[in-house]
């Protein structure tokens, strides 16, 4: 029972989050939208912050789970930024890009939920490394490219943009047209003949050292 009291704790949380907003998260709230005593809050989790940064942690790795087998089968950058068009569009639709939002806006305000926050978004970092490294490897590119840091990048750009598309629809889309761009750029040199590719290393080389 007490396991399942948490989960409920932890789901109503979440929906807490999504319906509510961050400004009205409570533990009264939680309480009522997981069906469960609010003095319930404080003896499982201790506190709100705490109930909320679990509850975070719970979601990444709820969502990411969900994920895991199609990050699996990707096989190219240009998938990898459609599977990331297509996740958007059903988390959207679930509701858990407003969490997400919700949880970025608490954790300007409480280092424990930012922390908690953190800590869920490096699960889908680490999620798109793993990709990104089995990609890149196989394009001329892959030499140069620091996969950590792209992945932090990918992922930085996603969430600015699951956030952006809230005021200006249309120029999330074109981020997204922007990066679909790269990915074509990527697969067009990864198309080059053993002599252009040899050129490409060439000159990045270069570029790396300069």
């Amino acid at each position: 029972m007490s396991e399942a009291t948490k989960t409920k704790l932890l789901e109503g949380a979440l929906r807490t989050l999504t319906e509510q907003g961050i400004a009205k998260t409570s533990a009264r709230t939680i309480a009522a939208t997981a069906g469960v005593n609010q003095a319930l809050v404080f003896y499982h989790f201790g506190s709100v912050d705490e109930l909320l940064a679990a509850a975070c942690r719970y979601g990444a790795e709820q969502r990411v789970a969900r994920y895991r087998e199609r990050l699996d089968g990707v096989g190219t950058l240009g998938e990898l930024l459609a599977f990331g068009r297509e996740m958007h569009e059903e988390e959207k639709a679930a509701g858990h890009v407003a969490v997400l939002g919700q949880l970025l806006a608490g954790a300007q305000a409480h280092p424990r939920l930012a922390s908690a926050t953190a800590a869920g978004l490096d699960l889908w970092i680490a999620e798109i490394e793993r990709v990104l490294v089995r990609v890149l490897a196989v394009t001329p590119v892959g030499e140069f490219a620091d996969p950590a840091g792209l992945a932090r990048a990918v992922s930085a750009s996603f969430v600015g943009i699951e956030l952006y598309e809230g005021v200006d629809a249309a120029g999330a889309r074109a981020a997204l047209a922007s990066l679909d761009q790269l990915a074509s750029l990527v697969a067009a040199v990864g198309d080059l003949g053993p002599v252009g590719q040899r050129a490409v290393r060439h000159a990045l080389r270069r570029a790396s050292r300069g």
